[in-house]
């Protein structure tokens, strides 16, 4: 049997990846850091990981994959995340009404914050 254990989000500023997702997520960096890579652990103890790993990559939209994370408080985890350096994104073809919101983080990398309060789909 299989699990999640990392997702790992490539970035060319490792220390600036390592503060927006450890505060986005309320996360903590496994110490002690390796040079280049830092594995991010739920503080809570329940969740995958989330792995930086400092790899310039070309950046490919829209992105194959991304990160659809739940908000209980869709409005103030927006709001949140702009403050830690997170951008909305406009897309057009984003249905009216959706309980989506795309963002990206500081080095662009796409994720949505999903409206997941009681009585959602999500």
């Amino acid at each position: 049997m299989l699990s999640v254990g990392s997702i790992v989000i490539r970035c060319s500023d490792l220390d600036r990846q390592l503060l927006f997702w450890s505060a986005a997520l309320d996360y903590e960096p496994r110490v002690p850091l390796d040079e280049g890579f830092a594995l991010l652990r739920p503080r809570s103890g329940e969740g995958p990981n989330v792995s930086l790993d400092a790899v310039p990559s070309e950046r490919i939209l829209p992105p194959r994959i991304h990160l659809d994370l739940y908000a209980d408080d869709q409005a103030a985890e927006l709001d949140r995340l702009e403050s830690l350096g997170a951008l909305r994104v406009h897309w057009p073809k984003r249905p009216e009404g959706a309980d989506y919101v795309i963002m990206e983080d500081p080095e662009g990398n796409r994720f949505c914050v999903v409206d997941a309060a009681p009585g959602e789909a999500a």
